[in-house]
């Protein structure tokens, strides 16, 4: 395809949900390298990103009737589900020992977060994140590493509380009460 004429995500998943096999080939081809790198980052292990890619197509073939252009963008959608399929991997596999809720009410994550006021942002974020940048921006910036470590980096908990030096439930609960700060944000 040349690279002046735009790949048509939309119109593509609708000619998949219509059950033209045609069209999954056609995204394969243009997101399949893609969509390798992005899993392979998450699973770093390449026959296991392969395998998450395919299943990732797989679910896009039978699941391309669901989703819903006024939610977000087709290819994002596409991203996502891979995403999910590489986290869920990493998580299965994952031996880190859970803190229940309400273990997290317990942690003085506010008190100490002056041992972590020094941390630097990691990421480049604030050109391209939209209304999204402006809720993150409102973040302490070891709280919006952790959240784009998780979710950019596709990162488990354990992994980031190692990267930012912090015990695993304050960065656990960094995370969750992020999200839900981002949340009342965008809404």
């Amino acid at each position: 395809m040349p690279p002046e004429e735009a790949f048509d995500y939309e119109a593509t998943l609708a000619a998949c949900a219509r059950g033209q096999g045609a069209a999954l080939q056609r995204l394969y081809t243009q997101e399949s390298p893609r969509l390798l790198g992005v899993v392979q980052r998450i699973v770093r292990n390449l026959p296991q990103a392969e395998d998450i890619v395919h299943d990732a197509f797989v679910n896009i073939w039978n699941r391309a009737g669901s989703y819903q252009p006024g939610k977000g963008s087709a290819r994002g959608w596409i991203y996502t589900v891979a995403r999910n399929l590489a986290l869920n991997a990493v998580r299965d596999g994952a031996r880190e020992v859970d803190v229940p809720d309400e273990a997290w009410a317990a942690l003085d994550a506010e008190t100490s977060m002056a041992a972590w006021r020094h941390v630097e942002d990691q990421f480049e974020w604030q050109d391209t994140a939209g209304r999204m940048g402006l809720c993150l921006e409102r973040l302490e910036p070891v709280r919006r590493n952790c959240v784009l470590h998780a979710y950019l980096d596709g990162l488990s908990h354990a992994e980031i509380a190692q990267r930012v030096d912090a015990p695993l439930g304050t960065v656990k609960a960094w995370i969750k009460r992020s999200l839900t700060a981002l949340k009342e944000c965008l809404q």
